[in-house]
């Protein structure tokens, strides 16, 4: 455990080192979706292990295995996304002062949102040598509703009840049956029943729906990642990877992000894949762990 500022514990993994006959690459620091906890990418942490990267990842406050802030243990709350960028900008301040550079931060889904986050507002020093985001949550569904909609809806439902009350009854999205999350998440069968012998054997790491208060926290955040100039202002390379058949982010929003970032690169999936890229089956995760890959080696060792 590691304790924020404010004392709360925050849980995090130090992956092995790289073999010794593997030349160092530098560090990672992985921050994971939404509702999950890091143990779903060890497998991702040994590929880049194997390829020289000391790799280190964290839950975020509230969830996996660093706490709960709502009412109960099975939903997701938070009141504002500014609390989670204070985190990862201690927790890196922290982790970058043990590991020599270059030094990758990456993140998945909400991650992948906070990530660029933190980038955005210059809260990390030093400043990250290069963001990988995987299917980062730039937006939810539905696309065809207008941020500013969304955003006052929330806004309205936060304020009529209890925040941290559940903003839908179970899975990743509203609406979707227990028997549906995997057709959200990963073609892979396997990689998906991996998650369930976790929650099985890890459950206090299983985390259910956001609550309101989350979801008007992720709007509020969202419109300052869209803000005029926030996203030119990104003063690093930047990889994203994502698929058009994302059901739970909003693919034009990323696409609207990656035109906007100064120095980007992207690897785009079509109907092969699903939102976890980085759990899916072996043709794709394989090909997106690649580019990643290649563009940390155009980029820091080229």
């Amino acid at each position: 455990m590691w304790l924020a500022p404010d004392g709360h514990e925050i849980r995090h993994i130090d992956w092995p080192d790289p073999p010794a006959n593997v030349a160092s690459k530098g560090a990672m620091l992985f921050m994971a979706g939404r509702g999950d906890a890091y143990e779903k990418y060890i497998e991702s942490f040994e590929h880049w292990r194997l390829q020289g990267w000391r790799v280190s990842a964290a839950d975020w406050r509230g969830q996996g295995g660093s706490g709960r802030l709502g009412n109960d243990k099975a939903t997701g709350h938070i009141d504002d996304f500014d609390l989670w960028v204070e985190d990862l900008a201690a927790f890196w301040s922290t982790w970058a002062a043990r590991h020599d550079g270059p030094r990758v931060l990456a993140g998945h889904s909400m991650g992948g949102h906070l990530t660029l986050r933190a980038v955005i507002d210059k809260a990390l020093s030093p400043k990250p040598d290069a963001l990988i985001l995987s299917a980062p949550m730039l937006d939810t569904m539905p696309e065809h509703l207008p941020l500013p909609v969304k955003r006052g809806f929330a806004s309205m439902m936060a304020r009529i009840g209890d925040p941290k009350r559940p903003a839908w009854k179970m899975s990743e999205k509203p609406g979707a049956k227990p028997g549906m999350r995997n057709t959200l998440l990963t073609h892979d069968e396997d990689r998906y029943a991996d998650e369930l012998w976790w929650r099985e054997n890890r459950p206090e790491l299983e985390l259910g729906p956001g609550s309101w208060g989350w979801v008007n926290a992720a709007y509020d955040s969202t419109a300052k990642i869209f803000a005029k100039g926030a996203l030119e202002g990104v003063d690093l390379p930047v990889f994203v990877i994502a698929t058009k058949a994302d059901k739970l982010v909003s693919p034009a929003a990323i696409r609207s992000a990656i035109a906007r970032l100064p120095d980007v690169d992207n690897l785009i999936f079509g109907s092969e894949a699903r939102h976890e890229i980085l759990r899916e089956e072996d043709a794709v995760r394989d090909r997106a762990l690649a580019a990643i890959d290649g563009f940390l080696e155009r980029k820091l060792t080229g």
